[in-house]
């Protein structure tokens, strides 16, 4: 019996240890948990939340000089454990693809390319001052095929095409122009023009410009809207702003939505980094939004982030 387990056990290990050699895979994850006092305009309450939390795994392999294949899937994990419908874990970008002196094709579920266009600018993503509280496009769709190409003189353009799907559907494409690094690691500025037409029932135009002088990092988008019948259209504009000190970092960020003939949206959020290490954080943000005809949200809260 004994050297049946023992032959068993080579043998797992013998599998699992194959795909290691043959490509390049990363397993990761962000644990990211706030506690909060919320205003939603019928009184504050206090919650604990998990801030898009997920884990993944991500790589490549190498098929030969020229080409290889990246592959990526990834899960959200609700860590309160007060997820909607009891359902704690939710896809995100799951794809494969193909990589080389072409581009980048991708296959799968993934972020649009206005939704990638928009980098780093906002301070706030996946908490309660994300862009995507006032604005359309942040969309991360399913039946995607993906191009971007190579980068030329710090250039770049990316296609996103979205299948129907059904039959009363319709495609949908989503392209970009890139210029420079989003983490601003390679180049002074980050800047994009990107185009929704007809994504989840919107057009969308969105441009986006960031640059770092010093410790200060300041960053701007302009962003328009409008339903694919023509109705709802909008246009607003985001600034947002960080400054560095050793491990403190300051935040603010200040996002209006106007509608034609209709309300004027704002949202203002605050915030403050603290590093621990490399891999975490502690944080605290206040946000608070102006809704004009309808309910204003204030949102207070201090939390944790870990990254592996």
């Amino acid at each position: 019996m004994k050297l049946v387990k023992n032959t068993l056990a080579l043998a797992i290990c013998s599998i699992i240890a194959v795909p290691t050699f043959a490509a390049d895979i990363e397993i990761y994850g962000r644990a990211d948990v706030s506690l909060q006092k919320s205003d939603e305009g019928e009184g504050s309450f206090t919650e604990v939340k998990s801030n898009a939390s997920r884990i993944g795994f991500k790589g490549t392999h190498q098929l030969n000089d020229d080409l290889e294949v990246v592959y990526k899937a990834e899960f959200q994990v609700d860590l309160d454990g007060d997820s909607d419908k009891g359902d704690s874990i939710t896809d995100r970008n799951q794809y494969v693809g193909l990589k080389g002196g072409f581009g980048e094709v991708l296959l799968g579920k993934n972020d649009t390319m206005l939704k990638q266009s928009q980098g780093k600018v906002d301070l706030f993503s996946d908490l309660n001052g994300d862009i995507k509280n006032l604005w359309k496009g942040e969309n991360r769709m399913a039946d995607t095929v993906s191009y971007k190409s190579p980068k030329f003189n710090n250039f770049s353009v990316g296609l996103t095409y979205i299948a129907e799907d059904s039959v009363d559907a319709e495609d949908a494409t989503s392209i970009a122009v890139f210029y420079g690094d989003k983490k601003l690691k390679k180049s002074k500025v980050y800047a994009s023009i990107a185009m929704d037409s007809e994504v989840k029932g919107y057009d969308v135009v969105r441009a986006t410009v960031q640059g770092k002088v010093s410790d200060i990092t300041l960053g701007a988008i302009y962003h328009t809207q409008e339903k694919v019948n023509g109705d709802a259209e909008m246009d607003g504009f985001l600034l947002s702003a960080k400054y560095k000190m050793d491990k403190v970092t300051l935040k603010g960020q200040y996002q209006t939505a106007d509608y034609d003939g209709g309300d004027s949206l704002s949202g203002a959020t605050v915030g403050v980094d603290y590093s621990l290490a490399k891999s975490t954080k502690l944080y605290a943000f206040y946000t608070t939004f102006d809704m004009d005809t309808g309910a204003d949200e204030d949102y207070l809260a201090a939390g944790i982030q870990y990254k592996f």
